[in-house]
């Protein structure tokens, strides 16, 4: 069995590909955008609504970016947490064994 740092190392890990949100309203809102998208086309007409695509694809940009960040400075923190905890185990050990004396 492979390991997650091994996968990840070579390029088998894609988790913004397998995500999708547990919120109870992602699938009905999502719906609702495919719905409103059509209308938008139907009423901007081609191309007007080509340029509004550009638009979003743009702000999907941006979003993605700051997803990623979020993402990061996450992970940062998660592990830079888990250096604090471990590195003071020996002294969390000491205090709690000084009490058993």
């Amino acid at each position: 069995m492979k390991t997650i740092l091994e996968a990840l190392y070579r390029g088998q890990l894609h988790p913004d590909e397998a995500i999708v949100p547990s919120h109870p309203e992602y699938r009905r809102l999502s719906r609702q955008m495919v719905v409103q998208t059509e209308q938008w086309r139907d009423r901007l007409g081609e191309e007007a609504f080509r340029e509004l695509e550009e638009y979003f694809d743009l702000c999907d940009s941006v979003n993605s970016m700051h997803v990623e960040a979020a993402f990061l400075h996450g992970f940062r923190l998660g592990a830079n947490l888990m250096i604090e905890v471990s590195s003071k185990r020996e002294e969390w050990l000491q205090d709690a064994t000084a009490g058993l004396s």
